[in-house]
């Protein structure tokens, strides 16, 4: 009996297989996690924090109050000595007298407690018995009283955490019900219909009447400085590092925050061994992230930007064209090679699974060099000719199938790892056909 929700997920070589249900329920439950934990962690932040800040500063009335004396309290938390300053004033509010002890809006709701001694002890010094002074209270709590307002930087800095938690699975949530109970099929459909929306040109002239052919607008907008088009790179490495770092930063962010909070504990004489043994493994992933983004940014400065221009768009089989190549950087390469690469990938389902198979059906050498040296002041560059098979299939992409054309370029420095850039082009049907120009 086959399953209808599969827990795993296999693959062998360029085939993958796995549950599309089970794999969006995790993803949804791990998501609706992030957003419940920012949801409840920034209410209870805006409680606590936030709302009483913001009405001491803009709602509490203003009196005047007559200091009767100052101290300092004191508490042991986590075997440490914890100390605040605590002012106690006399004030009259509409004829009744009210006495407290006050500092700021966190000393009235039973925070404000620090290891500094000395801040606490220069706080009271502003402070002498028997003088008046200006003081805030709750309209609809006189009790309630304050003699410092403004707003504490830590406290929105700490939104950062449940805020971060919010767009997370919000937007995780948001994906996953915009795609839930939708094939691969009918994701495809939708891909191709914004596609189509709009004029579709290619080299200035209307786009054949190819519905399954894709246009090649994308490779045609950029004109090249040798040829005609300079090809797009599928995967920028550029845009590729700068997500790695934009993904190092927003981790590392979150955590540093809770970081510095475990390392303040300690320092403070008061440490939180939960948090801290729970921050480890972030911190772990975060050091991880931070080495991986390194190396990459040292593996891409080093080997620098790929440019490959083209003599025409879109290719026909049969046809003869020119190729350029300008690869920029500071490196020795054992050696370096162009490719006219043909793909085809195929996808169906299988019960309740999706398959996606690859198969490389053409790979013809354009060009190869060994042993080359890259300067950095003078990119190393060639031209060279190429034909497209006769008889060979042209680009071809629906929602099951797609026939993928595309230049490789590989390569092989010293002492880095190899690197492939692949640069897409579009082939049209033989001109004998239904496109002839």
């Amino acid at each position: 009996m086959v399953r209808s929700f599969r827990l795993y997920q296999k693959k062998r070589g360029n085939r993958r297989t796995g549950s599309k249900k089970s794999g969006s329920a995790g993803e949804a439950v791990f998501f609706g996690v992030f957003f419940l934990l920012g949801c409840g962690g920034l209410v209870v932040m805006f409680a606590t924090l936030v709302i009483p800040e913001w009405r001491a500063n803009h709602e509490f009335a203003r009196a005047t109050c007559t200091v009767r004396g100052t101290l300092i309290a004191q508490k042991e938390e986590a075997g440490a000595t914890l100390y605040r300053p605590e002012v106690d004033i006399e004030y009259e509010i509409d004829g009744k007298t009210y006495g407290t002890r006050t500092y700021d809006i966190h000393t009235i709701r039973g925070g404000g407690y620090s290891t500094e001694l000395d801040d606490a002890q220069a706080i009271l010094e502003r402070f002498r018995a028997g003088e008046q002074y200006i003081v805030h209270y709750n309209p609809s709590d006189p009790r309630e009283a304050v003699l410092v307002r403004g707003s504490i930087w830590w406290v929105w800095l700490s939104l950062v955490v449940p805020v971060s938690f919010l767009l997370i699975g919000g937007g995780g949530l948001i994906y996953r019900v915009f795609t839930w109970g939708k094939s691969a099929e009918r994701l495809a459909a939708i891909a191709r219909k914004a596609a189509t929306l709009g004029a579709l040109t290619t080299n200035g002239k209307a786009a054949p009447d190819f519905p399954y052919v894709p246009v090649p607008t994308n490779v045609t907008d950029s004109p090249g400085t040798k040829l005609a088009f300079r090809l797009p790179v599928a995967g920028s490495p550029g845009w590729a590092l700068f997500a790695r770092l934009m993904a190092c930063l927003f981790w590392n962010g979150i955590v540093a925050v809770f970081l510095v909070i475990v390392v303040r504990g300690f320092l403070e004489g008061s440490p939180s061994w939960f948090l801290a043994i729970f921050v480890s493994p972030f911190v772990l992933i975060g050091i991880g992230l931070i080495v991986f983004f390194l190396r990459q940014l040292v593996v891409t400065t080093g080997i620098g930007p790929t440019l490959v221009e083209i003599s025409d768009q879109p290719l026909h089989p049969g046809g003869q064209y020119r190729l350029f190549l300008s690869q920029t950087g500071r490196l020795k390469m054992n050696w370096l090679e162009l490719l006219l690469v043909c793909e085809e990938e195929t996808t169906y389902r299988q019960g309740t699974d999706t398959r996606t198979e690859t198969e490389r059906v053409c790979q013809k050498p354009l060009f190869r060099r060994e042993q080359l040296e890259v300067a950095g002041s003078r990119p190393f560059e060639v031209e060279c000719q190429f034909e497209v098979p006769a008889g060979a299939m042209h680009s071809f992409k629906s929602g099951h199938n797609e026939i993928a054309w595309k230049i490789l370029v590989k390569g092989s420095p010293v002492r880095w790892p190899d690197f492939e850039r692949s640069f897409p082009v579009i082939v049209y049907p033989g001109r004998n056909g239904k496109s002839d120009e």
